[in-house]
């Protein structure tokens, strides 16, 4: 988002916090960007950094999905979305994008497309999705009392840059770094939308040029069937062999179980959880992005070009140890 800008000539100031890993904004130029240093959930940082601000993107997210202190997890996403929020109205920032997730949605048992008028249909969910949830609703909530904020959804993210990684991230790292002879687990059904990572910051500032205030917007990219995403998108993209086994449901949540037992005592957040096999996993996230076409002009490429760059940057980054096919042609 904030090279976008740059390259577009504006004048940023990046909100973040002490100790934060700021490899991502490497080779900015300094003119043009502003480091602010300080925490969301006190506000009169938020504020102090919005002076001379007339416009505000709210990109920062919890991404880990479980973590032992649910509070650990709620509390940066809800109380944070707020304090933002408030220090923005008594700068009078004249617009506020504010990303949550096509999490907030919910899911389907069936392979059909949601968008934004889809009830949230997922009762107990994991602590992450109810707290981008309540985010969401506080952002539309002050939307209603006058404050100018427009919602996007963003999708499953790939593409470059992705330092941490993010959940998303680390499964795909997972798969290009599993030895051939073994086999990933996935399950019979489900599927999920996968959108690049530029083309959902460009959504975000086509929202913020000419969103219209109160309303949300889906950011997505491809619907895929787990099945043609494992065995054929994937595998087409990273140059590797499939290398995945079908499983049950009930077999991934008993995994997932044992997955979460674990991290109780290792104190490091597992690869799924039992909710988030239910809810997201074995379900349908499709999604239709009809509405930020329609209205904002957003345009996104393909599945297949996400996941290649992606792999391609975690390779060049040194996150792969070995180079898949597609990406050693490439490099070539």
């Amino acid at each position: 988002m904030i090279r976008l800008l740059v390259k577009r000539g504006e004048h940023v100031k990046a909100f973040v916090r002490a100790g934060s890993n700021l490899a991502s904004l490497r080779g900015l130029p300094g003119e043009q960007v502003e480091l602010c240093i300080g925490d969301m959930q006190s506000g009169h940082t938020v504020y102090r950094a919005l002076a001379g601000c007339n416009r505000l993107y709210h990109l920062a997210a919890h991404h880990t999905p479980w973590h032992s202190d649910p509070r650990r997890i709620f509390e940066p996403v809800v109380l944070g979305t707020e304090a933002v929020l408030d220090a923005a109205q008594r700068r009078g920032i004249k617009k506020i994008v504010v990303t949550s997730s096509a999490a907030t949605l919910g899911s389907t048992a069936q392979p059909v497309a949601m968008d934004e008028g889809h009830d949230f249909n997922l009762p107990g969910a994991e602590t992450v999705i109810v707290a981008r949830r309540r985010a969401e609703q506080v952002a539309l909530e002050q939307a209603a009392l006058g404050l100018p904020v427009v919602v996007v959804n963003p999708t499953i993210i790939s593409g470059p840059g992705d330092w941490k990684p993010t959940p998303s991230g680390s499964i795909l790292l997972r798969y290009l770094n599993w030895p051939a002879s073994r086999r990933l687990p996935i399950p019979l059904t489900g599927g999920l939308n996968i959108v690049d990572v530029d083309d959902v910051a460009a959504g975000h500032q086509l929202a913020m040029a000419n969103g219209r205030v109160g309303e949300r917007y889906i950011l997505g990219g491809d619907n895929l069937d787990l099945r043609d995403l494992v065995q054929g998108v994937l595998p087409e993209a990273t140059g590797l062999s499939p290398a995945l086994s079908n499983v049950s449901r009930a077999m991934l949540i008993w995994v997932s179980r044992l997955l979460e037992a674990s991290a109780r005592l290792r104190g490091a957040p597992p690869v799924a959880t039992p909710k988030l096999v239910r809810d997201q996993l074995c379900r349908y996230v499709w999604v239709s992005s009809e509405k930020a076409e329609r209205e904002l002009g957003y345009t996104h490429r393909s599945a297949f070009e996400a996941l290649s760059r992606s792999a391609r940057w975690y390779t060049e980054q040194g996150y792969v140890s070995r180079m898949p096919a597609t990406q050693a042609a490439h490099a070539a």
